[in-house]
């Protein structure tokens, strides 16, 4: 009896862990996509001093990730969906 219900309780919590597995999964794939057409931002500071004065100048540029790292975060979030469903 108490083997029914220990192996009752193993499959719950390995069920609760392919749930995660899942969620984590789909939380990767969809920042996977993200980067294919979200940029990031990214600031530059240049400047310069002389004597009492000081002028800087600040630029943006949008950048987007890699494709292939886009493409690796698609993957593995596939794949993490497709194991957490198991």
């Amino acid at each position: 009896m108490a083997d029914r219900v220990l192996a009752k309780d193993c499959r719950t919590d390995q069920e609760e862990g392919m749930k995660v597995l899942f969620v984590i999964g789909l939380i990767v794939l969809i920042l996977g996509i993200a980067a294919f057409v979200v940029p990031l931002p990214r600031y530059d500071h240049e400047g310069f001093r002389a004597g009492k004065f000081q002028a800087t100048l600040e630029t943006r540029h949008d950048e987007k990730l890699s494709p292939a790292v886009g493409g690796m975060m698609v993957l593995a979030g596939a794949a993490m969906m497709i194991f957490g469903r198991r």
